[in-house]
């Protein structure tokens, strides 16, 4: 049976029944948990559970799962795969004392390396729980993740652009043109990645063979993906397309995984089916993943838990699977789950550091959509924060307005912006291709673009 937990606080014995609602009621208030009927009732409820949640012992997450070990395989993968020889250095602490050893200047990159497959998502989830926004960027700093498939992503002092140049009818002269508008910006060192309006392989192979044969000809060091169900990428891997990264929206629970269509097997069938191509110049890892707050939720899949702790565990999954990138798509799905540009700024530090502490390259796509309570300010805010957290990459859509998926995003003259502010460069083989294209100068500088260029001519 799970064992009660309970705090004493302003003269009230606080109770709670068991582990998943002691991490709801920690969490900080947002609207997806008040929907699920799992958040803290008052302010003075929350802080009692951040308290007795700081005295639990981390050793309690390996004992209680917060879904089923039966019937779940999500709970099954982090169970079965967890590192007892690494948790040994961190396994004498409580969630508040873990919180104190991460913050410490001796947890550096190589220490956080060291116990990082130790660390269950729960354990991450409960204590970014605890944290300020500032010890969430502080650590997320500290820890270092790097991949490579055409270049090198997550070094040091570098932070990388998705290029997303999608089009609601998927035009390819649309598309071709945001292509170029990223390229000329020096966006595009992450992914050259398409969100297809449709789903038939024939109009989804165009679109790889477009974005292949660009990258192909200037001899651009970086990688593509189409992001359809990933389903449709095996079967167009089977019929010879042009596939760099694999794409999936993933979640933290095997019913919302189901909801996707998707299972750990057929995930493990696509990067089989990726690495059989051998498209990696400098590494293999060959998959994308996406996630956001609320996706479980949104699929009747929760079990119970809190949005932040289900996003966590879906970071599981990513880390099985050794992904070029991941990304949190931290306001996309709406004010029902993260209502304003506070809640969305919290949930993307929390994102980042738990992606960060788990091991994965990951990345933010800074958005909101038009009818929740935020706005570019906001977006500006995380983006500037995530930038001084280490992010791995962010989004890139022409102008910061998605024509095709209906949100606010960032654009390439807020990379620009977050480059300049923060000192930050791009993967190293991108900016040295930049630089030999004449569209950068040897400090990444964007230089004048020329009247006739070789990009130019092409998109023409």
């Amino acid at each position: 049976m799970p064992m009660p937990y309970s705090h004493t606080l302003g003269g009230q014995v606080w109770h709670f029944a068991d582990l998943a609602t002691l991490m709801a009621r920690a969490t900080p208030l947002r609207s997806g948990d008040v929907l699920a009927g799992v958040a803290a009732r008052t302010m003075t409820e929350r802080m009692a559970a951040r308290m007795a949640l700081a005295e639990l012992p981390l050793k309690a997450f390996l004992s209680e799962a917060l879904v089923p070990y039966e019937s779940d395989e999500v709970t099954r993968l982090i169970v079965d795969s967890h590192d007892a020889a690494a948790f040994a250095e961190i396994a004498h602490l409580t969630v508040g004392d873990f919180r104190d050893w991460l913050l410490q200047d001796s947890t550096d990159e190589t220490t956080l390396a060291r116990v990082r497959a130790g660390i269950t998502p729960e354990m991450a989830a409960a204590v970014s729980k605890l944290m300020r926004n500032q010890d969430l960027i502080r650590v997320a700093r500290k820890c270092r993740v790097i991949t490579r498939f055409r270049n090198t992503l997550g070094l040091p002092g570098r932070m990388a652009m998705r290029l997303q140049p999608n089009h609601p009818t998927d035009d390819a002269r649309g598309i071709a043109l945001s292509m170029l508008d990223g390229l000329m910006y020096g966006a595009g060192d992450a992914v050259i990645g398409i969100n297809p309006a449709g789903d038939g392989l024939d109009a989804l192979g165009a679109l790889m063979r477009l974005t292949d044969e660009v990258i192909q000809r200037f001899e651009i060091p970086t990688q593509s993906c189409v992001l359809t169900h990933v389903t449709n990428q095996i079967r167009a891997i089977e019929q010879g397309a042009p596939v760099d990264l694999v794409f999936q929206s993933i979640a933290g629970t095997e019913a919302a995984n189901r909801s996707f269509g998707i299972d750990l097997a057929v995930l493990r069938e696509a990067r089989e089916a990726a690495l059989s191509l051998g498209r990696g110049t400098l590494g293999d890892n060959v998959m994308y993943f996406e996630t956001g707050q609320g996706s479980a939720l949104s699929a009747g899949a929760h079990h119970g838990l809190d949005q932040q702790t289900c996003e966590v565990r879906a970071y599981a999954v990513a880390r099985a699977f050794e992904p070029m990138i991941c990304n949190t798509v931290v306001g996309f799905i709406g004010p029902e789950y993260l209502f304003d540009g506070k809640q969305i700024v919290r949930a993307g530090l929390e994102d980042h550091f738990c992606g960060k502490l788990l091991g994965l390259p990951i990345g933010c796509d800074v958005c909101y959509t038009n009818h929740a309570e935020a706005d570019s300010d906001d977006m500006d805010n995380l983006m500037l924060l995530l930038g001084a957290a280490g992010v791995t990459f962010l989004i890139g859509v022409p102008g910061a307005d998605d024509v095709m998926l209906n949100y606010q995003s960032t654009s390439f003259h807020d990379a620009l912006v977050l480059r300049e502010v923060l000192g930050l460069k791009r993967a190293p083989e991108f900016e040295a291709w930049l630089e030999r294209m004449g569209l950068t100068d040897a400090d990444g500088r964007l230089l004048p673009a020329p009247s006739r260029h070789a990009l130019l001519e092409h998109f023409a």
